[in-house]
């Protein structure tokens, strides 16, 4: 018996198994307009096909310039809706549900003629690879909670599962919720969690009572004077009153690392997951290093965490479920047309 391949309810959602496809940027939207295209269709469906439970769409941003860069995906316009719903009903025709990760880059939008965030922090000091950004007003900020809802009532609109917002690696919210970038005079810097629990607050609003909010959160940061995992959790008590459900839990990416770095060994973030988990006695999503089929269901046997998300191993294997299933438990059902392969 495997327990990654027992069916699951994330919140009143149910899966097939416990193995989720973590949000992974293509960078491959050739008409930087937002909408999905072809290379999304195939990527994502291949992976519902090849057996995973969840399948969490790559960061998604509520305005043109909170993307990365021009080639990623939007859902800042009602002309979105129709080209992720396509998207939608081809990976649930294949067998998976699908989730929709809701960001805004900040000052990371390596793309925008002049980023935002909570301060004008950069990334990286006198650096002629990132742009100073522009502080947002105080109404700025008001505005942008109001982008996140749209963009939601958007993903709703296309028919997706579920939503994850990204308050991890650096983007948006991980920007106001961090000591180190967030040098706010206002109510936003005074209260680190204020914009976060404001944009799940405002999402939640829109979403069906029986979808799970999803949220993404860096449980430590690894740039000198970075926050340790006391403050995240802190600010995650403050998330979980404001609405989310579920945490899944990564670390790292607001900065280059400093004097503590990562040590990217395989499964070197459980160790958060169970923290998050103990903490909130919520569902938690464990990612990081996971693909040897054997650790990631050690991760939920041992009730580390509740699913696991493989990012780059799916990346490599679109079957990767497939595959672990049948390493696990002896066994496995490929959809019809590849029985023969197995």
């Amino acid at each position: 018996m495997s327990k990654l391949f027992e069916t699951a309810k994330l919140g009143e959602l149910e899966l097939k198994n416990k193995v989720i496809m973590a949000p992974m940027c293509q960078y491959s939207v050739e008409a930087e307009d937002g909408h999905p295209e072809d290379w999304h269709l195939v990527h994502y469906s291949s992976r519902a096909v090849g057996g995973v439970g969840l399948v969490i769409v790559e960061m998604t941003d509520v305005e043109p310039d909170g993307r990365i860069t021009n080639r990623d995906l939007g859902l800042w316009d009602d002309s979105h809706i129709e080209s992720h719903r396509r998207l939608v009903e081809c990976v649930k025709k294949n067998g998976a549900r699908i989730g929709v990760q809701i960001a805004h880059a900040g000052r990371k939008a390596t793309d925008a003629e002049q980023p935002v965030s909570s301060s004008t922090v950069p990334v990286v000091a006198d650096s002629p690879d990132w742009k100073i950004p522009r502080a947002l007003t105080t109404e700025e900020v008001k505005e942008m909670v109001e982008k996140f809802k749209r963009a939601a009532e958007r993903a709703i609109a296309a028919g997706y599962d579920t939503i994850e917002l990204h308050g991890a690696h650096g983007y948006l919210i991980h920007q106001f919720h961090s000591p180190s970038i967030n040098k706010r005079q206002d109510q936003y810097g005074l209260d680190l969690s204020l914009f976060g629990v404001e944009v799940i607050q405002a999402v939640k609003s829109v979403m069906p009572k029986e979808m799970p909010l999803l949220f993404r959160m860096s449980a430590i940061e690894y740039m000198d004077g970075g926050y340790g995992l006391d403050h995240a959790l802190e600010i995650a008590g403050r998330y979980k009153e404001a609405g989310v459900d579920v945490f899944h839990i990564s670390s790292g990416g607001e900065a280059p690392p400093g004097k503590v770095t990562p040590s990217n060994e395989p499964g070197y973030q459980v160790g958060f997951a169970r923290a998050y988990k103990k903490a909130f006695e919520l569902p938690v999503i464990a990612v990081g290093r996971l693909e040897d089929a054997v650790l990631a269901e050690k991760v939920v046997a041992e009730g580390d965490a509740e699913f696991v998300a493989i990012g780059r191993g799916l990346l490599r294997d679109p079957y990767w479920a497939l595959h672990a299933e049948e390493q696990l438990t002896g066994k496995v059902t490929p959809p019809k047309a590849y029985e023969r392969g197995f």
